[in-house]
């Protein structure tokens, strides 16, 4: 059980923190930058399940995967260490099954994507894909942080691995996350990524300009010779 008495401890004033199994390491380690990025991404979830759009079904399982993302960091904030004084809770195989289970549930159904997606079409859709690249972050801070420490367990006086499993789970969440801004944006129309070379240009003289930087304006004829 969690008991929370008092939220401001001065514990961390010196720039110091401790991991969830009591180590103290630096607040720039990687670890902590990848359990943070994990809590805003949650943060965002929870921004997400307040938007009246937001179908049930997907309400309820956001509100799952911002469980499962406190698990996570909880992981993240864990070192592998061999024989640990107690159980540290962890991200397993079947916490990843699930997010693959309603990728497929949510995504077949959707259309074939003929280009890439910008965020936008309405709000909700909009931080679902912010939350995605958050989530995106959180696993690129992971991997620095097992680029560092390493993957396995330790039994001596080294810090502890990160667990593959953490970062795997990010990276499917991250598609997933995807997946369900595209639901919610079916119904006000996906906003597709327009390639430069193919964006029309308001501006004559801005036109004329990428013309000439590109090579594909208007070529004059040449001029006969006399």
């Amino acid at each position: 059980m969690v008991n929370l008495t008092r939220i401001y401890t001065r514990t961390g004033d010196a720039g110091k923190t401790r991991l969830s199994d009591l180590s103290e390491t630096t607040k720039a380690d990687p670890r902590v930058d990848a359990y943070g990025d994990v809590d805003e991404a949650n943060s965002l979830l929870g921004l997400v399940t307040t938007q009246a759009d937001l179908p049930e079904h997907v309400r309820e399982v956001l509100r799952h995967i911002q469980n499962e993302l406190f698990d996570c960091g909880a992981d993240l904030s864990n070192p592998k260490v061999a024989n640990p004084p107690y159980e540290p809770l962890r991200i397993i195989q079947p916490n990843i099954d699930r997010l693959e289970g309603w990728c497929d549930e949510f995504g077949d159904p959707l259309p074939p994507l003929r280009s890439f997606i910008l965020p936008g079409g309405t709000q909700t859709a909009s931080l679902l894909h912010l939350a995605r690249s958050v989530v995106r972050r959180a696993e690129r801070a992971g991997w620095v942080a097992a680029e560092l420490y390493g993957t396995e367990q330790t039994s001596d006086e080294r810090p502890g691995g990160v667990n593959l499993l953490a970062l795997g789970y990010l990276n499917r969440l991250s598609d997933l996350l995807f997946i369900l801004a595209r639901v919610i944006g079916q119904e006000a129309g996906e906003v597709l990524w327009v390639p430069g070379r193919d964006r029309e240009i308001a501006d004559p003289k801005a036109a004329r300009r990428r013309d000439r930087i590109t090579g594909s304006g208007p070529r004059a004829e040449p001029t006969p010779a006399s």
